[in-house]
């Protein structure tokens, strides 16, 4: 009896282990995953990504490849739908599964089980998705009620986050941190289903600490962080993924845990691909870096 329980907890080791590969595994997928990607995947989207999504322009030939195989499962697992007079293009499509991808990479297998659709609205909206109110304040809401399982993203700002990525906010980004830290039940600002328990306590603490900097306005930090522990996980890591090298600086333990939950160490990985000032811009605009992208980073 022993030993089929010993038995037991070793396959439940396992098979949490295959749950959430760590960052450092390769991104590599099967044969059956690049068929559908060369099926699929058109080279217009490519070039929308490298222009568009800093994220994706920084990654390496074979893991743009795995960036792209991950969109398109993302796409064939979740609906993007338009609002009334929202018409729906390949882009709208590919930035929402960017946004989606981002907070994830570290975690090749992972799929967001906990929704079914996105729904684009024209502009920014209130809290019953009414657009030109003078309420109308929200660009992103995780959907609860009726709205389970789907999120609603003003279609400006999604554009606008990936834009603008100096800025430190990207809403896409922010609503799918919003799912991740949904994941263990509860949108508390701990994604536990990422992370070990033992960091529960500590970075609630941290957290207390960090909300009373922005509160105090000793932070650069986006004051909407100080809402709650849930909004400073997201607003956080919209810094994080935009400007991970300032946060570093800034904010160096607070970088430490996000590189820890996230799996990814970005800083580095930014300062390793920093393009030359007469280099070509990474945008492909075919401008120089220092007369293109240059002055806004």
């Amino acid at each position: 009896m022993i030993e089929l329980v010993g038995q037991w907890l070793i396959a439940l080791k396992q098979a949490w282990q295959n749950l959430f590969i760590p960052a450092n595994a390769s991104h590599q997928h099967s044969s059956s995953d690049n068929s559908e990607h060369e099926k699929i995947w058109q080279i217009q989207w490519s070039d929308f990504l490298q222009h568009k999504v800093s994220f994706y322009r920084g990654l390496s030939t074979a893991d743009k490849v795995c960036f792209e195989q991950r969109c398109i499962l993302f796409l064939q697992t979740t609906r993007i739908e338009g609002s009334q007079d929202v018409e729906i293009s390949d882009e709208d499509k590919l930035l929402v599964a960017a946004s989606a991808i981002i907070p994830v990479w570290g975690f090749p297998d992972w799929h967001y089980f906990n929704i079914k659709a996105v729904v684009l609205l024209p502009a920014r909206f209130n809290q019953q998705y009414q657009f030109g109110m003078p309420d109308s304040h929200i660009s992103g809401m995780v959907g609860t009620g009726m709205m389970t399982g789907k999120m609603a993203l003003s279609k400006p700002d999604l554009h606008r986050g990936f834009e603008n990525d100096v800025d430190k906010q990207n809403v896409g980004i922010h609503e799918f941190v919003h799912l991740v830290d949904m994941a263990d039940g509860q949108c508390d600002g701990f994604p536990e289903r990422v992370t070990q328990f033992e960091y529960c306590a500590p970075w609630f603490d941290f957290v207390q600490y960090k909300i009373n900097e922005v509160e105090e306005g000793k932070s650069n930090i986006d004051d909407y962080a100080a809402t709650n522990n849930a909004e400073f996980f997201a607003v956080s890591s919209e810094y994080f993924f935009e400007r991970p090298k300032m946060l570093k600086r800034k904010h160096p333990k607070l970088y430490e845990y996000l590189s820890h939950f996230y799996q990814q160490n970005l800083a580095e990985l930014k300062a390793d691909i920093a393009p030359r000032k007469n280099r070509p811009c990474p945008c492909g605009s075919g401008k120089k870096y220092k007369r293109c992208c240059l002055p806004r980073s």
